[in-house]
């Protein structure tokens, strides 16, 4: 695999240039060649092997977007080892329970992380996770800022020896479907699932995505700004750009760091020709107006992409007029973590081929979406509704979820027998295109962030004083999505603010500060089913204020709760509108 993505690339143009690092600090980019990519990678695999490292190990990467964190993705892969990367905004909670699940033998990290011109320790939160995991014998630092750091027994300088390494490695030979790495990911239960993706499969289809959707040419300049940490980073900032011979950007700043002209000053100076990035962060940027994008040259720039969940039409329309000056071709793109790569986007296409703003529209090569019905039917025809399906195999798919096959049968392919259940629901037009319509399950979308509200309500339920909590998505400006927490006190006559910030830390210590819920109900009680199952779909009406069509509410256990919750929301909303 690696050597699809650097040696073939090395023999043939060894300089052209691989990475180009768009560090925090503005202005300050760095250029990387393949060769001195395929040096770096051989180097840091030989340390890994020299530390024990060995086929079929597991390797936890918990680092911010750089060449150094390329080179150990490129690494493990060179050496056979599996790469989980871990999204370094995770809290040591989150990181130790991805280290144990996967049972990883060594990390890789910095000392310290740069965003957004704050420093994030990195090392520090390395020490918290790995307390409690035995399984890691070494944690490998790399050096981010000029701080000194606690170096302890399993501590290895990583700069020190990848310079005492061999620049050779010659690469591990592997079978097609042994396994790349693993990404874990939310799902509509409190455990995240570690996604397995294996060699030959999952590089083949993100290389031609990558080709394809965004009509990449020799010589392009590709900006996908998503982090390392998620799919999108995975496919399109390394393994697909990279087997393609690619130049490809790695972003580790913010899109309004020092002002939300960021990413438009980047795409004038590295003369950025393809850009993808999520709806999230355009809606952000569309509130500061289009002074911010007007000031940089964006001639470069041929297409625009978007990922991570479906963008609204204003964003849509912004980011193809303003950012795009109406001559980009605009690809919003659905895929999925367990997808592997791009399935349903506009392009490719025929040429010059109608694109219908904020839809997806197109299934990729090989990609047979269907629409099933409540029944299990599949439905035939136009301008139909339905959960989306995917009926045949494709060379991105996952092979399963680490450790736990069953749970992988039982997510995807037991819904509808025969079939891939993606979990949104889609519309397939009068013209027979597909748009996204969202989740059908309990998992929600907070800037991109997928997030089962399990993973909240869990995190929420160490409170000892909050035995009851349900946690809902609701539409919010920027993100997409908010969380909504309805909460139910064990003493009514608790300090409810002081409870609600210790909430607010117990979530992010546990999770993450993105998964933070905006809102925070005291209810008397929780609306259940007389089997006690929470009836969410009954608090998405009341904040979605459409509590006149309650729908079906008899197989409440007691219907008088309705009430109860709606005068609640009610008392909240005028006490936030006068506040």
């Amino acid at each position: 695999l690696t050597v699809n993505c650097l040696d073939q690339h090395v023999e043939k143009s060894p300089d052209r240039v691989a990475l180009i690092w768009e560090r925090d600090e503005p202005g300050t980019a760095v250029h990387v060649t393949y060769r001195e990519l395929l040096e770096l990678t051989c180097r840091l695999a030989n340390t890994l092997k020299k530390y024990g490292i060995r086929k079929g190990d597991k390797v936890a990467i918990y680092m911010s977007v750089s060449p150094m964190s390329v080179a150990a993705m490129l690494a493990c892969a060179r050496i056979g080892a599996v790469h989980t990367v871990v999204f370094a905004g995770f809290s040591a909670e989150s990181l130790a329970g991805r280290i144990l699940d996967s049972g990883c033998k060594a990390v890789i990290t910095y000392n310290q992380g740069v965003r957004g011109g704050r420093i994030i320790e990195l090392k520090t939160t390395v020490d918290e996770a790995v307390k409690n995991c035995p399984s890691v014998k070494h944690v490998f630092v790399a050096q981010r800022t000029d701080n000194k750091v606690q170096m302890g027994d399993r501590d290895v300088p990583l700069e020190e020896e990848i310079a005492k390494a061999a620049s050779e490695c010659t690469p591990e030979s592997m079978d097609s479907e042994d396994m790349l790495f693993m990404l874990y990911t939310s799902g509509s239960t409190g455990k995240p699932k570690g996604i397995v993706h294996t060699q030959a499969g999952y590089l083949l289809y993100s290389a031609l995505t990558h080709k394809y959707v965004f009509d990449y040419q020799e010589g392009d300049v590709f900006g996908c700004v998503a982090d390392i940490g998620w799919i999108t980073g995975h496919s399109y900032v390394v393994y697909g750009p990279l087997c393609n011979g690619g130049t490809t950007v790695l972003f580790e700043s913010t899109p309004v760091y020092p002002d939300p002209g960021r990413y438009w000053e980047v795409v004038q100076r590295l003369k950025i020709n393809q850009f993808y990035g999520a709806p999230t962060a355009i809606r952000l940027l569309l509130n500061y107006g289009d002074k911010w994008v007007k000031k940089y040259d964006r001639s470069s720039l041929k297409t625009l992409g978007s990922v991570g969940e479906p963008i609204n039409n204003e964003a849509w329309q912004w980011f193809y007029h303003v950012v795009g000056e109406g001559r980009c071709t605009l690809v919003d793109t659905w895929w999925q973590t367990e997808t592997g790569g791009i399935c349903i986007a506009p392009r490719p296409s025929e040429e010059k081929a109608e694109i219908v703003p904020a839809m997806a529209m197109r299934p990729f090569f090989g990609i047979f979406p269907v629409l099933m019905d409540e029944n299990g039917k599949v439905v035939k025809g136009n301008d139909v509704s339905g959960a989306l399906c995917i009926a045949q195999p494709w060379p991105g798919m996952a092979r399963t979820i680490y450790g736990d096959h069953q749970r992988f049968v039982d997510t995807y392919f037991k819904a509808y027998p025969g079939y891939y259940f993606t979990g949104d629901g889609a519309y397939r037009t009068k013209e027979g295109y597909y748009q996204i319509t969202g989740r059908m399950d309990d998992v929600i979308n907070i800037s991109g962030h997928r997030l089962g509200t399990a993973e909240i309500e869990d995190a929420m339920a160490d409170h000892p004083e909050v035995p009851e909590t349900a946690v809902i998505g609701y539409p919010h400006e920027i993100k997409g999505e908010g969380a909504f927490a309805f909460i139910v006190l064990r003493d009514q006559a608790a300090d409810i603010d002081h409870v609600k910030e210790e909430l607010k830390t117990i979530v992010a210590t546990k999770i993450a500060k993105y998964a933070v819920p905006d809102h925070i109900l005291v209810v008397k009680r929780l609306p259940k089913t007389r089997s006690g199952k929470i009836m969410r779909r009954l608090l998405r009406k009341v904040v979605s204020e459409e509590s006149s069509n309650m729908g079906d509410i008899t197989t409440l256990d007691d219907p008088s709760v309705v009430r109860e919750i709606l005068d609640a929301y009610q008392k909240y909303k005028k006490e936030k509108s006068s506040s």
